[in-house]
């Protein structure tokens, strides 16, 4: 984090910089402004906040909330905090408005494929039909009276992965604004992005989508730089936890509908206001590829998003309301 001796403001904006490992990934926090102390103690209680929601909504954290609901929704209601409660509710809205594309139930195909903390395998039919058999939003009830979640199928499980870094980034900034920040910009890992305002002398935080990995070479160009301004860049890619059999390359991403890794593209990205809402749809528009941009696009009329997909060796992408790179076209380079 950058340091500074002196508590009095500065004339000029000056950066502060904050970070923590959460969530398997690196959060980072970039603030501008002329009281550096205050800076500091804003970025490191945004910080705070993301630690505090691992703790509640983690997979694998036996004392989280998500791991009480796992263990015991199957045979009985489990009350929750309201705010976990919320966050599920939030998610299986999210969920409907993808004709079931996010689907926070898709935890047992997750580990069915070994990427529930592995880096998958090839499941056998019955283990495969098995999962399927547990996935799907409409065995969720939910009970505000109690704030209680249950599961209508034993063996099922929820998994955040798809939203949760967007929610945290999404309390983040709410911390960041409470506190008077107005030049922000805070992230988690490549995956999740959030522009507060915009750095001094700019109009806008300028973020670049990286292309894939075998296309990455010192002069290759990002897949497209786009502008955030109190607004969210989420991506979503098949490649980081995946494995190669004689079928090809095969992703964590799992289509909840067919219980088989997602194959209509291999990197969406969307733009919206709500880091929650960017997280969970660049997740739903990997597993509906291109065809998914105009049914996200009439129920978020603001949203901005890309799909990156491949076919014959040619790489291609489709956008709405972001400008790729001219290297990448609907004839993208060959590899």
């Amino acid at each position: 984090m950058t340091q500074t001796a002196d508590a009095v403001p500065f004339e000029s904006p000056v950066a502060v910089r904050a970070a923590i490992d959460a969530m398997a990934t690196r959060f980072e926090i970039l603030v501008y402004g002329t009281h550096p102390p205050a800076l500091r103690a804003a970025a490191e209680e945004a910080l705070a906040e993301v630690r505090r929601l691992e703790s509640r909504l983690s997979f694998y954290r036996p004392d989280s909330e998500i791991a009480r609901l796992n263990q015991r929704g199957g045979t009985e209601p489990v009350r929750i905090l309201p705010e976990v409660w919320t966050l599920l509710e939030r998610a299986v809205a999210l969920g409907r408005a993808t004709d079931g594309a996010f689907d926070i139930t898709v935890a047992p195909l997750l580990e069915a494929w070994g990427f529930a903390g592995g880096t998958g395998h090839r499941p056998d039919p019955e283990t495969l039909h098995s999962a399927r058999n547990r996935v799907g939003l409409q065995y969720l009830r939910f009970d505000r009276l109690t704030w209680s979640v249950s599961f209508e199928k034993p063996g099922m499980r929820v998994d955040l992965g798809g939203i949760g870094k967007g929610y945290a980034i999404e309390q983040a900034v709410e911390i960041l604004r409470d506190a008077g920040v107005t030049s922000a910009l805070i992230h988690g890992g490549t995956s999740t992005a959030y522009g507060l305002g915009a750095p001094p002398e700019a109009e806008a935080w300028q973020v670049a989508i990286e292309p894939p990995p075998e296309l990455r070479r010192p002069d290759a160009p990002p897949l497209a730089v786009v502008s955030l301004r109190d607004r969210a860049l989420s991506v979503s890619a098949v490649w980081g936890r995946a494995f190669t059999d004689a079928e090809g390359l095969h992703g964590h991403v799992i289509d909840p509908r067919t219980g088989q890794p997602v194959s209509r593209a291999v990197l969406a990205a969307v733009v919206t206001r709500s880091p929650t809402e960017a997280d969970a749809l660049s997740t739903a528009l990997l597993v509906l590829g291109a065809e998914g941009l105009n049914l996200l696009a009439r129920q978020w009329p603001d949203l901005q998003a890309l799909v990156l997909g491949r076919c014959a060796g040619q790489w291609h992408v489709q956008t709405r309301g972001l400008t790729p790179h001219p290297a990448y076209t609907t004839t993208g380079p060959k590899t």
